[in-house]
Order: C-alpha cells, then structure tokens, then sequence
C-alpha cells in the first residue's frame, strides 16, 4: 500500500510540475517524490525532524568565489560567545560551528545565463545546489545534510533567494536562508561612517540586470545607486582558460567605461564601492587601485574629468561580514547555534563535467562547452550533466589558489585540513 501510495504521490507531483513547468515547483516535486533522498538532488526527510542544532552550515556559490564569505563565517568575532551580547571576546562567534561548501564551478559564471534568455535554467541550477547541500548524496559518498544555507554568490542571491525560500516552506523544513544582498545593503546602512556620496555596485552582468542592489538598497538609504557589470572579471578571476586578459587590465577597461559613462550623465559623485560578487574582495586592492588610476587620468586639454566623481577616499563595503553577521541573528534567535563540540572539520565540494552524461558538450579543456552550457533548458532538475566531488588545493587553477592562499587564510587551512 506504501508503494502505491508514493507511486501516486509521484504521478501527480509530475503532473503538477509539468503543468506549471517552473523550476521552483519541478524542484519542489522531485524532492517530496523521493523523500529517502535516493537520487540525485534530493535529501532524506527523516533528517530534518530532530534536532538539526549540531549540524553544519552550507555555503554554496558559482564557483569558488564564495570562499571570501566562508573566510568572513570563520573569521567573524562580534559577540561574546558566552552571553551573546554585543562585543568580540577573541573567539570567532561560529567556532563551535562546521561547514560544507559547495561552488558549482562547472556551470559558472552564473551572472552570464539571464543575458542569453536563461534565467529559469539559472533558478534551477540554484535550486540544486540548495537540494545537493541538504541532502546526502555527492558522487563517490556521502555527506552530512545542514541546519542552514548560506547564498554566498550575489547572482544566485538575487534570481534564487525567493525561490529557495518558498522550496524550503514547501518542504516543511525549519532551515536557516541567508543571502548576501540583503546582508550587503544592511551592512552599508549600518557602516556608512558618514559617506553620503553615490554608491557604486560592482557585481556580474546577471547580477545587475536583477536589480537586486538598487532594490535591496532603497530600503535602506536614499544615496544614489549606479551598477557596474563586468562580463569576465569573476570568470577571470576563477581562472577560467577562456579569458586571456589580465586580471588588472580587465578591472581598468570595466571602470574606465563606467566612469566615462556616468560623467556623461552628470552622475553624484562616487565614494562607496559595493563588492557586489563574491569574488571581488579577492581582487578589493586592483578595484581600488583602478578608481584612483582614472581620477588622475588627464584629458587631452589637460583637465581630469573624472577628479570630481571619485572620492580621494572611497569606503568598500564588503557584503560577506555582513552574511557573517545576519547569519549569526538568525541562528542565535532561532537557538541553533551549535551546542555540542566535534572533531569533524569542514567539508569543500565543486562540481565537474560528467563526460559520460547522454549529449553533454565539451570543450577542448574538458569544461562545459559555451554552446551546452547556455543552451540547456529547465525542468530537468535530477540531471547530471556535472558530478559533484570533493574540492581539493590541487582541483583550483593556479591562480585561482593563489588567492585563496594569499587573501583567505582560515579557509586555506581548512581546505587544506579536509584532503
């Protein structure tokens, strides 16, 4: 009788979803239709019935951008660990805490797929991430499922954060969502330091054509709000083999058109930078250094159009502190806060083309295609067009390590620490 009656189950959440064919529902449905979490993207129900206080936190992003947030998560100290109040005591305040990252590096840069009319593909990738963190399940073992998650990638927050929201209600499972737009805007409200100047969102194509800052912004300043999308800077800055220009040189081309652009609007002068993708604070020194490089840019007649748009001092706002801390709001009032110390440390995931998956398109390097990636549809959301495995020192393009080496030394160690 069980049987039958998840066999019934299956055949009308089916329907459902392909009457509706969004990817919030399809995801919905694939996960009630098989609640032992026995195929991919899926997770065990049972799981989330007890006491969820003692598992880790998930973190997911596009790629490995999202680390910066998980060094803000490890390294953040603002509260006495032992009365909760306000005042860093010199224990970071999520020290009793573990974490599984997830950075779905096969299918980025997430910012470039609603500029080629696939946004709903976008929010499914999204959903499986979310499904992949709660579940089980990666492709050689197993996993612990997590008590919150964490949208470390300001695309992903800005298409999924709704979405995932409403998948999780439907779920009926009390998880903890924190996404790093809303944290980013409260974070400049609450950091201001008496800026009063235009502020300059900086973040992927995707992430601008969403709007999502000068939406979440508003809320909380009247400031002047203007975007800076970059097509290649995040991609670049993963290490991607496809984008062959210098780091440095891409950051100055980006700003220099945006500088030219918003002179010519007559915009309010600029003297706060919004870090709008993960992967910015890692190169936070090059973008400062490229607004300084073209206020001091002469023109041929000897003036310097853009002296008196940047600010000689300009203030960088950083949303992963702020994750760090409306992550640590949330599961300190909802009293999930670790109480039970383990020796398991973190655990690092990214996923790779899976060349055995019917059709899948490769490149010459073994990455997706450009023609697979961004012409694949939605509502296939227990797909595996990509494997997800463990993420290692050794699986990050030199570069790439570099930084994370360099700029992000808790989250090296425990990357390192989890081989």
């Amino acid at each position: 009788m069980a049987a039958l009656l998840r066999l019934a189950l299956c055949c009308v959440l089916a329907i459902v979803a392909r009457a509706t064919d969004d990817p919030v529902a399809v995801a919905i449905g694939h996960a009630k239709a098989h609640p032992q979490g026995d195929v991919p993207a899926s997770f065990v129900a049972a799981d989330y019935r007890g006491d969820l206080r003692d598992l880790p936190i998930g973190v997911f992003d596009s790629g490995v951008g999202g680390l910066t947030v998980l060094e803000a998560l490890k390294a953040h100290d603002r509260h006495d660990n032992l009365t909760g109040k306000e005042g860093a005591d010199g224990v970071p305040d999520f020290a009793g805490e573990r974490f599984v990252y997830f950075g779905d590096q096969a299918n980025m840069p997430y910012g470039n797929y609603s500029a080629v009319g696939r946004t709903d593909f976008l929010r499914e990738l999204i959903l499986r991430d979310v499904l992949f963190l709660l579940g089980r399940r990666y492709a050689h073992g197993r996993k612990p499922p997590v008590k919150a998650i964490v949208i470390a990638c300001n695309t992903a927050t800005a298409y999924g954060l709704e979405d995932i929201r409403a998948a999780v209600k439907a779920w009926g499972l009390p998880v903890i969502v924190v996404g790093v737009v809303e944290a980013g805007a409260q974070g400049l409200a609450e950091s201001a330091g008496g800026a009063q100047g235009g502020v300059a969102v900086l973040a992927t194509v995707g992430t601008c054509a969403s709007n999502a800052y000068p939406k979440a912004l508003a809320k909380v300043t009247a400031r002047p709000v203007r975007q800076l999308g970059s097509a290649t800077l995040a991609a670049a800055i993963e290490g991607d083999p496809s984008v062959t220009t210098p780091i440095r040189d891409i950051i100055r081309a980006d700003v220099g058109g945006f500088l030219k652009s918003a002179a010519a609007d007559g915009a309010a002068p600029i003297d706060t930078l919004m870090l709008g993708c993960t992967h910015y604070p890692l190169v936070a020194d090059e973008i400062a250094a490229a607004f300084a490089y073209w206020r001091e840019q002469s023109a041929a007649d000897g003036r310097k159009p853009y002296a008196a748009l940047v600010a000689k001092e300009l203030k960088q706002v950083n949303p992963a502190a702020w994750t760090a801390e409306a992550l640590w709001r949330s599961l300190q009032g909802a009293r999930m806060m670790a109480v039970t110390s383990s020796s398991a440390g973190d655990q690092f995931y990214l996923s790779v083309p899976n060349p055995a998956w019917p059709g899948v398109g490769l490149a010459a390097d073994g990455s997706l295609s450009y023609e697979y990636k961004y012409g694949r549809q939605p509502n296939q959301v227990g797909r595996q067009d990509t494997l997800n495995v463990p993420m290692t020192p050794e699986k990050l393009p030199g570069a790439t390590a570099n930084l994370v080496r360099e700029k992000l030394p808790l989250t090296w160690r425990s990357l390192r620490a989890a081989r």
